[in-house]
């Protein structure tokens, strides 16, 4: 069966690596993102990203945001999938919407930080209970129930799209989240979805053990956010 020439140009557009990965990023976005948030995400300079979104925004993968600076400047331009572009199995298309639509709802029916958290626990503990049989043997092996805890954690965290990076030394061990898989809903939205990521961190290490949280600093108060974590 013939291929009609507009999907064909689909096809062709994602056959290059660099425009698939931008794809793979702009599907999992909870939310449309700049040249510049897509370059980050990619560890790519912003120059190399933008002709690459503006093929796939000619043939009809990308739909672009023009958001206006008020001031000095090009305005800036925010891309997400078309609604016609193909699903990959990357995600349901629906799951970036319905994010921006809980947080909204949270946040207007009054929800709090401590309310975030305690969801956020609940997802830890299930998340720690979960590792299989033999990560947990392997963690055992350690020998240190600090270490193994902090092995999970940063193993979690990266599969997450957090992108940890652990420092420190003594009693306190840092661990920075040099990206955040959900920016665009936490700075919309950081009395819910950073306080969300701080109890799934606490539950998730309150479950394993040999490590609690003893600070956790948001965007709102620092970036790149961050957790300090000391032996139980």
């Amino acid at each position: 069966m013939a291929v009609s020439p507009s999907r064909l140009e689909l096809l062709k557009a994602l056959g290059d690596d660099t425009r698939y990965a931008v794809y793979r990023q702009l599907a999992g976005a909870p939310a449309p993102c700049s040249t510049a948030e897509v370059a980050e995400a990619l560890d790519l300079h912003p120059n190399t990203v933008r002709p690459h979104l503006e093929r796939m925004r000619e043939v009809g993968l990308l739909a672009v945001e023009t958001e206006g600076r008020g001031g000095v400047g090009r305005p800036q331009h925010r891309y997400s999938l078309a609604e016609d572009a193909p699903w990959l199995g990357l995600e349901a298309r629906p799951m970036p919407l319905l994010a921006r639509l809980l947080a909204g709802l949270a946040a207007s029916t009054g929800a709090g930080p401590e309310d975030a958290a305690e969801i956020g626990r609940a997802q830890g503990r299930a998340a720690a209970a979960a590792l299989p049989t033999a990560e947990l043997d392997r963690l055992a092996d350690l020998g240190d129930d600090g270490a193994a805890c902090l092995e999970a954690l940063t193993t979690e965290l990266q599969q997450m799209g957090f992108d940890p990076a652990v420092s420190g030394t003594g009693a306190a061990t840092e661990v920075a989240f040099t990206r955040c898989p959900f920016a665009a809903l936490a700075e919309a939205h950081p009395e819910i979805v950073c306080h969300l990521h701080r109890g799934m961190v606490d539950g998730f290490v309150s479950t394993l053990g040999g490590v609690r949280v003893a600070g956790f600093s948001t965007l709102v108060d620092r970036m790149p956010c961050r957790v300090e974590l000391v032996p139980t």
